[in-house]
Order: C-alpha cells, then structure tokens, then sequence
C-alpha cells in the first residue's frame, strides 16, 4: 500500500482543484479544506483513486465502498484532472488487432441486439420509475438533448425549442404520418400532432412509457390522431409507409452492427421523398467503441446496458449506403452539455424525495451519471448530432425545384423562419 500510497500523493499535488481523500483507517491526505473530499470505507478503492480508473472509483461509489464530500459539479471538475489519458482514444494503433477488434466489437454488438435483448435493457433503463425522472426532467419529461434557441431560455422552454425545431426541420404539414421511433413519453408524438395537424405513431420498448403515453392521449382527446404502440421497430409493417420520421435519442440503443439494418428498414418506412431526423449521441473519437478511463464500462453496467457509440462519419457513412441522401448536419453537443447539467441539478436538489422512490444505488448511479456525461459532452469527448436525410423520389421533375427528389428546398431559411 505504500506505493499506492506515495502514487495517490504525486497525484492529489498536481490537481489544480484540491482533493482530499480519507483512507479506511482515518488517514487524512490532501489538503484540509479541499472542495472534494473522498471517504474511501475499503482499501481496494485506494488503487481505483490513485490510478484515475474513474469508472472504478464511480462503480465504488455505487456499491458504497466509498462516498464523498462536496458537491457533484466539484468532484467533476477534480475528474477531469485525475484521468491520465484521452479517453477519446484507444490504447495502440496497429492495425491488424484494429481490424480483429472490429470483428469482435461487430460480432458482440449482433448478439447483444436480438429484439428481446433490446426490451431487456430498455427496460433496465426506463422502467426503474417515472415518478424518479419527473423529479428531475421537465415537464413533458423529454429525456434527450434540449435546444437553447436563446441562452436566457429555461430547460422547459428549451425543450419545447427541441420539439419545434425538429418539426420544422421535417416540414411537417396537416394530415402526414409521421412515426417516432422510440417515442418516450410523448413529448414529440403531442407536440406534433397539436401544432402541426400530423397523425402521430410511436413505438417504445419501454411499458412504462407505454402506459403512460396512451393515458395522456384519452386524457387530451387524441385517440385516432396520435397512437402509441410497444414494438420493436424492426417489427414494424411497412404496407403503408410514413411522409415523415423521426428518430431521438434512440439509435445509441441500436448497435453498431445492426445500423445497417436499422437504416435499411427506416428506408423502407418512409415513402419516397420523406424525411428522415436522426437525433443521437455519437462518439468523439473515430476509433473508440466506449469512453476510457472506465468511463464506459460505469455507463454499460449501471445506465444504459447495451449502449454503443459510433463516431458521426461512420453514421454518415452506414446512412448513404442505405440509399439515404444526407441533407443537414448540426452538433448540439453543448446544448446537452447545459442539459444534462440542469437535469443533475434538479436530481441534487431532491435526492431526499429520490431515495423513496428507488433504491439508493440508482440515485448514486445517476447522480454520477448525469454529472459525468455533463463533463463529457462539456470536454468534448462526446458529442449529439441531428441528421437530417431524404429517400429520394429517383425522378427529376420540371420546375423550379429541378432536381430536388424530395420535399427539402433549396436552402436551411425555412427551419428558422
């Protein structure tokens, strides 16, 4: 222990924002007044800390081997220092053991997303309680990245700016059929039925989601214009196919071997001319199929089992070969970054109520979660793209849109219009 002992003293002598850590024995390292104090309660902690494996000092944090002092925006800023290396970047650069890591990460992704392998995870993540995410989402309970038009605006209206947003980037127009892949609680199924006249599908794997939904559509007399069904969206008919889709915050669930397929059977949905807005987190590096530093592990255990991210080129990529046309392209990446900021505000100020509601290793969890992604998407190791892409029509008509084979014009002015 001595050496780990001397290792965590280089370490805490180099932050620039003071940590302090108290060993299992009592011992006091770092300064008395430091903003962040960490508690270890079992030595095997000792090494997760000294090293700045800060997936492994999170997943203790969880399973309360240790605990902390101060508050979570603190302790972020002291992770960002204790992480020795990108964590962005895979660990070599020889380009056979890339290719087998490919082959590897694409054969564990196919048997990780058989369609009852999905519901599974789905539900590990969005079933523990919607009371639990009402405490700290917005109203409409719209978990993904909100869009801060203005930077004087609330998360409520921001999220509503996200909605609206979406919309006019799919030109939405009275009596289209539009489908939400993925749809959550409704916010974007109501939001586009009401105010723009479409008529509404969405799917989920999530009952709660579905209970939930289907209550809010009796209760606001929507029944026949928006409709919420659980299935898998490879199980969707395609005989009557959408004007419109969208897609948000879903794909991350997709996997990387299966976008192929995902974007081939959206392809299929649309009717020729559509629109497609794909809403996602993707990966910041090129290479990196999760965060380092143990980041990603922490992610895939406790939050979102299943979860892969892919860098936006790739995407792009696997999205053309699906005979999409991309269209628009616009990273949102600080726009989550504020998000996830005010949603873990909101979980710190009642994580009294938090703690009745579900066990206390979730609040833990998702206390560390909400943080640590704040500080990703504020570092720029991850980043949020809305994609935007068209099944073109395959003619080229006459008149003064020559040439578009689909409904996009000719220039972005109308989504801010």
């Amino acid at each position: 222990m001595l050496v780990i002992d001397s290792l965590l003293e280089r370490k805490l002598e180099t932050l620039s924002a003071p940590l302090a850590v108290v060993l299992p024995d009592g011992h006091h390292m770092g300064p008395r007044d430091a903003a962040v104090t960490i508690r270890l309660k079992q030595w095997s902690s000792l090494p997760h800390v000294a090293s700045g494996e800060v997936g492994k000092v999170a997943q203790d944090y969880v399973e309360d081997k240790l605990d902390f002092d101060g508050s979570v925006r603190d302790l972020m800023r002291v992770a960002t220092q204790m992480i020795a290396t990108d964590p962005t970047q895979e660990v070599g650069n020889n380009s056979t053991l890339n290719w087998w890591r490919e082959i590897r990460l694409n054969a564990r992704s196919r048997a990780r997303h058989q369609v009852q392998a999905d519901a599974r995870q789905v539900q590990f993540h969005y079933d523990v309680s919607d009371a639990f995410y009402a405490l700290w989402l917005d109203p409409m309970r719209l978990y993904s990245c909100a869009y801060f038009r203005d930077a004087e605006m609330t998360l409520a209206q921001a999220q509503q700016a996200k909605l609206d947003h979406i919309c006019r980037k799919l030109m939405l127009r009275p009596g289209e059929r539009f489908l939400d892949i993925g749809a959550g609680w409704g916010g974007l199924l109501f939001w586009a039925g009401e105010h723009y006249g479409v008529r509404a599908h969405g799917i989920t794997l999530s009952r709660n989601q579905h209970a939930h939904v289907n209550h809010l559509i009796d209760a606001r007399g929507l029944r026949g214009r928006v409709t919420m069904e659980l299935r898998d969206y490879r199980e969707l008919p395609e005989a009557e196919p959408f004007d419109k889709i969208a897609s948000v915050g879903m794909f991350e669930h997709v996997g990387r071997a299966l976008l192929p397929a995902y974007f081939a059977k959206i392809h299929r949905l649309l009717v020729p001319g559509g629109l497609l807005l794909n809403h996602g987190i993707t990966a910041a590096g090129t290479r990196n199929h999760q965060l380092g530093a143990g980041m990603g592990d922490f992610i895939e255990r406790y939050i979102f089992p299943g979860g892969e991210l892919i860098h936006v080129s790739k995407v792009a990529e696997v999205m053309s070969e699906a005979r999409f046309e991309p269209l628009d392209l616009e990273n949102l990446r600080p726009h989550y970054a504020r998000t996830l900021w005010a949603w873990s505000d909101a979980l710190e100020a009642r994580l009294g109520q938090a703690r009745e509601l579900t066990r206390d290793s979730v609040v833990r969890a998702y206390r560390l979660y909400l943080a640590g992604s704040a500080m990703g998407f504020e570092q720029g190791w991850m980043s949020l793209f809305q994609m935007l892409a068209a099944k073109p029509t395959g003619r080229v008509d006459d008149g003064p849109m020559r040439g578009a084979q689909s409904q996009y014009p000719f220039n972005r002015g109308y989504m801010y219009g």
